[in-house]
């Protein structure tokens, strides 16, 4: 019982000797990519670079304790963090006391809802955001992540943080302004670790690089021709203090919660269970909820800002030999050691390098294979990724998410007005009735038409069946029977019911009789309930298309051409 609260009591009672040289190899590397990453993500969330150490600490601690995936390393990421910098933005002005504040209270209620949806089992609700939906919006978000360092990376201050189109158009316009040492500066760092994750990605070439231009810096005293520097880096642990709960911002912060809560918990889980798979183990989508949003939740109380499980680190933390969140505690005392011990190392560091730590990052996010698959595969869905991608990227990060869900929902509900329907035949090979119009050698039965319905009715297609039979049944002058294969219908509502029990009268008046085969016991148990004729409900009693066909005496009959329908 107490593993299932504290999965932590689980993998302790296994942990295998083993496996220590692997976590602490893990832990090691991480934290060596996490330190200049944690600092870079913190100031592209308007915070302190301090902030993103803290938030590399308690929550990790955390997890490790209540999550269940193995690998997972948690802690600031991009995304979260421009989703942080947009919503606390709108209340407070960043790099003030106040916004450090707003974040870590938006940090408690991410929590809280993350929490509070793993207790409620409710894990589902993120299979409202569509693959199609998730991809456009990483894809666009990566980019205005990599722009929005463009001012860093120039060393000019830009306005226009949240529109590419007037972010491109003020730099463009403001070239003249741009610091020869700071752009050289940036550039060469972007270089730097494109080539080194290129020909070695396990190499640590953040910290070499942070190293490299905080003493290229001190030495020439470049932070006095220009070069923005990161300063002073308050050294010592975040003090216990549990965020100021003021109604009037939980109020203007739960968009952006919300938004962070699923969005988080998506990257989260996508490659936490990526791993696992390859493992051989399960990671339980509502123990990671309940994980995510423990660790917010005590994050928030020592200075920290959202966090979440992140694609690169896990895959470092992973590659680098992790076998238990042991990788993850060791990441978090080795952060710990150097937020105590190290932060005036970083006085020096130039703000271009952060930027271009945060680029080089992102960059791997943006996914230009999958759009490509998808016009292949189901165009709809591209549609969804073009859709949910332009807007983030022109509109704004929280309303091109919201675009994505609701023209994902949209799709998937007229899909489901027009399901697929179709008349079958029987295909003696196989024994089995399919398509007539993809297997025009299948058999039909004079005086009768087999239809097929592939989906559940409900009152927003019935109208669309009912109008396709009655295309089909005109098209039949000589119809006797008509069978509707129920096998793959799993639901019916009451409108659907009562649509085709009118259907019936309809076709009773012309001499057709209106069967049903192969329906469900779930679907069998709404029609006992309904109040059809008795004649109707004993129609309905076949047990599959072949049953019907038998009790019509419709075998022996000489089979025809298949007639074309709707």
């Amino acid at each position: 019982m107490f593993e299932k609260v504290v999965p932590a009591a689980g993998w302790l009672r296994r942990y295998r000797s083993e496996d220590l040289a692997g976590d602490v190899s893990a832990g090691l590397i991480v934290a060596v990519m996490l330190v200049p990453q944690g600092m870079a993500y913190a100031m592209l969330a308007g915070l302190p670079p301090v902030v993103g150490l803290y938030a590399s600490i308690v929550p990790l601690f955390v997890y490790a304790l209540f999550g269940s995936s193995r690998q997972l390393a948690v802690g600031p990421v991009a995304i979260v963090s421009l989703l942080t910098l947009t919503g606390v933005s709108a209340v407070a002005e960043p790099g003030t006391g106040e916004f450090v504040a707003l974040a870590a209270l938006l940090a408690l209620m991410v929590g809280a809802i993350q929490f509070g949806l793993g207790l409620l089992r409710a894990g589902f609700v993120v299979n409202f955001l569509s693959h199609a939906v998730v991809s456009g919006f990483t894809s666009a978000a990566a980019i205005v992540i990599g722009l929005s360092q463009l001012g860093q990376l120039l060393g000019v201050k830009l306005e226009s943080s949240f529109s590419v189109p007037l972010l491109l158009w003020e730099a463009a316009g403001r070239l003249a302004e741009v610091d020869p040492p700071t752009l050289a500066i940036g550039v060469g760092s972007i270089v730097a670790l494109v080539v080194s994750k290129r020909v070695s990605p396990r190499f640590p070439a953040p910290l070499l690089v942070v190293a490299a231009s905080t003493l290229l810096v001190y030495a020439f005293g470049l932070d006095e021709r220009g070069v923005s520097i990161v300063g002073e880096v308050p050294g010592g642990l975040p003090a216990l203090a549990l965020p100021a709960i003021d109604a009037g911002a939980v109020v203007a912060l739960i968009p952006t919660a919300l938004t962070i809560a699923f969005v988080g918990f998506m990257e989260s889980i996508a490659v936490a269970k990526s791993i696992a798979a390859r493992e051989k183990y399960e990671v339980d989508a509502n123990r990671e909820l309940v994980g995510l949003g423990l660790a917010n939740v005590f994050g928030s109380a020592f200075s920290s800002y959202p966090v979440t499980g992140g694609f690169s680190r896990s895959a470092v933390n992973y590659g680098a030999g992790a076998r238990a969140p042991l990788a993850s505690v060791i990441t978090a005392t080795l952060v710990l050691l150097t937020l105590v011990l190290f932060t005036p190392l970083f006085y020096y560091l130039p703000s271009a390098v952060l930027a271009a730590i945060v680029m080089v990052a992102v960059y791997g996010l943006i996914d230009v294979g999958e759009l490509v698959r998808l016009f292949k595969v189901k165009r709809a869905d591209a549609l969804t990724l073009v859709l949910t991608f332009a807007v983030t990227l022109l509109v704004g990060i929280e309303q091109g998410i919201i675009a994505g869900i609701v023209f994902s929902l949209l799709v998937f509900v007229w899909r489901s007005a027009q399901p697929h329907t179709t008349e079958v035949g029987y295909l003696a090979d196989e024994d089995v009735f399919r398509n007539v119009s993809r297997h025009p050698e299948t058999r039909t039965f004079p005086g009768a038409l087999i239809v097929r319905v592939d989906a559940s009715l409900y009152f927003a297609n019935t109208a669309f069946l009912k109008g396709w039979l009655d295309d089909a049944v005109s098209r039949r002058p000589d119809l006797r029977y008509l069978i509707l294969d129920f096998s793959a219908v799993n639901d019916i509502d009451a409108v659907a019911l009562e649509t085709l029990e009118g259907l019936a009268t309809e076709l009773g008046s012309r001499g057709i009789e209106l069967h049903f085969a192969g329906m469900k016991g779930p679907v069998r148990d709404v029609v006992a309930r309904s109040a059809w004729p008795k004649e109707l409900g004993k129609n309905a009693t076949h047990l599959s298309v072949k049953h019907a066909l038998d009790r019509l005496d419709l075998w022996r009959q000489p089979s025809k051409a298949p007639q074309p329908t709707a």
